[in-house]
């Protein structure tokens, strides 16, 4: 059993620090990709987000919470391809991506590192993220924060950041929003008068010169910076007995 007197781990204020991403979202989509990402929707569901809507990875809207790895028991509804494409569309979603790189302003890269014509290497493709970013809410998730991944200029643009979407105009930014991206590190946001990343949090034992150190271009950083908030007694053993018992999450953000 979690006690007051247990320290939470890095990994597990990057849990806390991803499901408050859902905090107020009410009855959306949440699409975490990534281990950390899924026990944080997890999470907010069992604590502050009640009405958040969670899938089994694949077709089905899911009623409980089960465990990392574990089959649902309560299975609410039928989520098949053309439907949650629809949520997207609607903007009934908030998505959870990661980034092989991202820039100061937001736009995310997960195709190619390299010359898009010759790429040095491939990766995924652009998948589904220019629609994600231009009509719902899309967080980003980076498990090992680095100048390989926080670049000044991606290779290629994915998801779309604050300013190409202001280039594009209205029919891009009504519905554009970026709300956070959360690393190993820290939580930033883009809350500064041109639309540019901003050191929001620290996680404990992280310093601002260890993220800045550690970020390929100019990172506002205010005068104060908080710590990312501790997970509370309940939050940990909800985390450490209910979510993710088998500890995977360590895996992903080693202590």
């Amino acid at each position: 059993m979690s006690s007051p007197a247990d320290k939470a781990t890095r990994a597990e204020h990057c849990v806390v620090a991803c499901a408050e991403a859902w905090r107020h979202a009410g009855e959306v989509l949440a699409a975490p990709m990534g281990t950390v990402p899924t026990a944080g929707a997890r999470l907010a569901k069992l604590t502050f987000a009640p009405d958040l809507l969670l899938t089994d990875g694949e077709a089905l809207l899911i009623g409980d919470v089960p465990a990392l790895g574990a089959r649902a028991q309560v299975v609410e509804g039928w989520l098949p391809y053309r439907q949650h494409l629809a949520l997207v569309a609607t903007g009934r979603r908030h998505v959870m991506m990661g980034a092989s790189q991202i820039d100061r302003h937001g736009n995310q890269n997960i195709s190619c590192i390299g010359d898009w014509t010759r790429p040095a290497r491939q990766l995924l493709g652009a998948r589904g993220a220019p629609v994600n970013t231009l009509n719902n809410p899309t967080s980003y998730w980076v498990p090992k924060h680095s100048r390989r991944v926080f670049v000044e200029q991606v290779d290629m643009v994915c998801g779309v950041g604050y300013d190409r979407a202001a280039e594009a105009g209205p029919s891009a930014t009504r519905f554009h929003h970026v709300p956070q991206v959360i690393s190993n590190l820290g939580v930033f946001d883009f809350a500064t008068p041109d639309r540019s990343m901003r050191l929001r949090s620290l996680h404990p034992g992280v310093t601002v010169g260890q993220v800045l150190a550690a970020t390929g271009f100019a990172l506002t950083v205010p005068d104060e910076v908080p710590y990312t908030r501790e997970p509370t007694t309940e939050e940990l053993r909800l985390v450490r007995e209910v979510i993710d018992p088998e500890g995977v999450r360590d895996r992903e953000v080693p202590a």
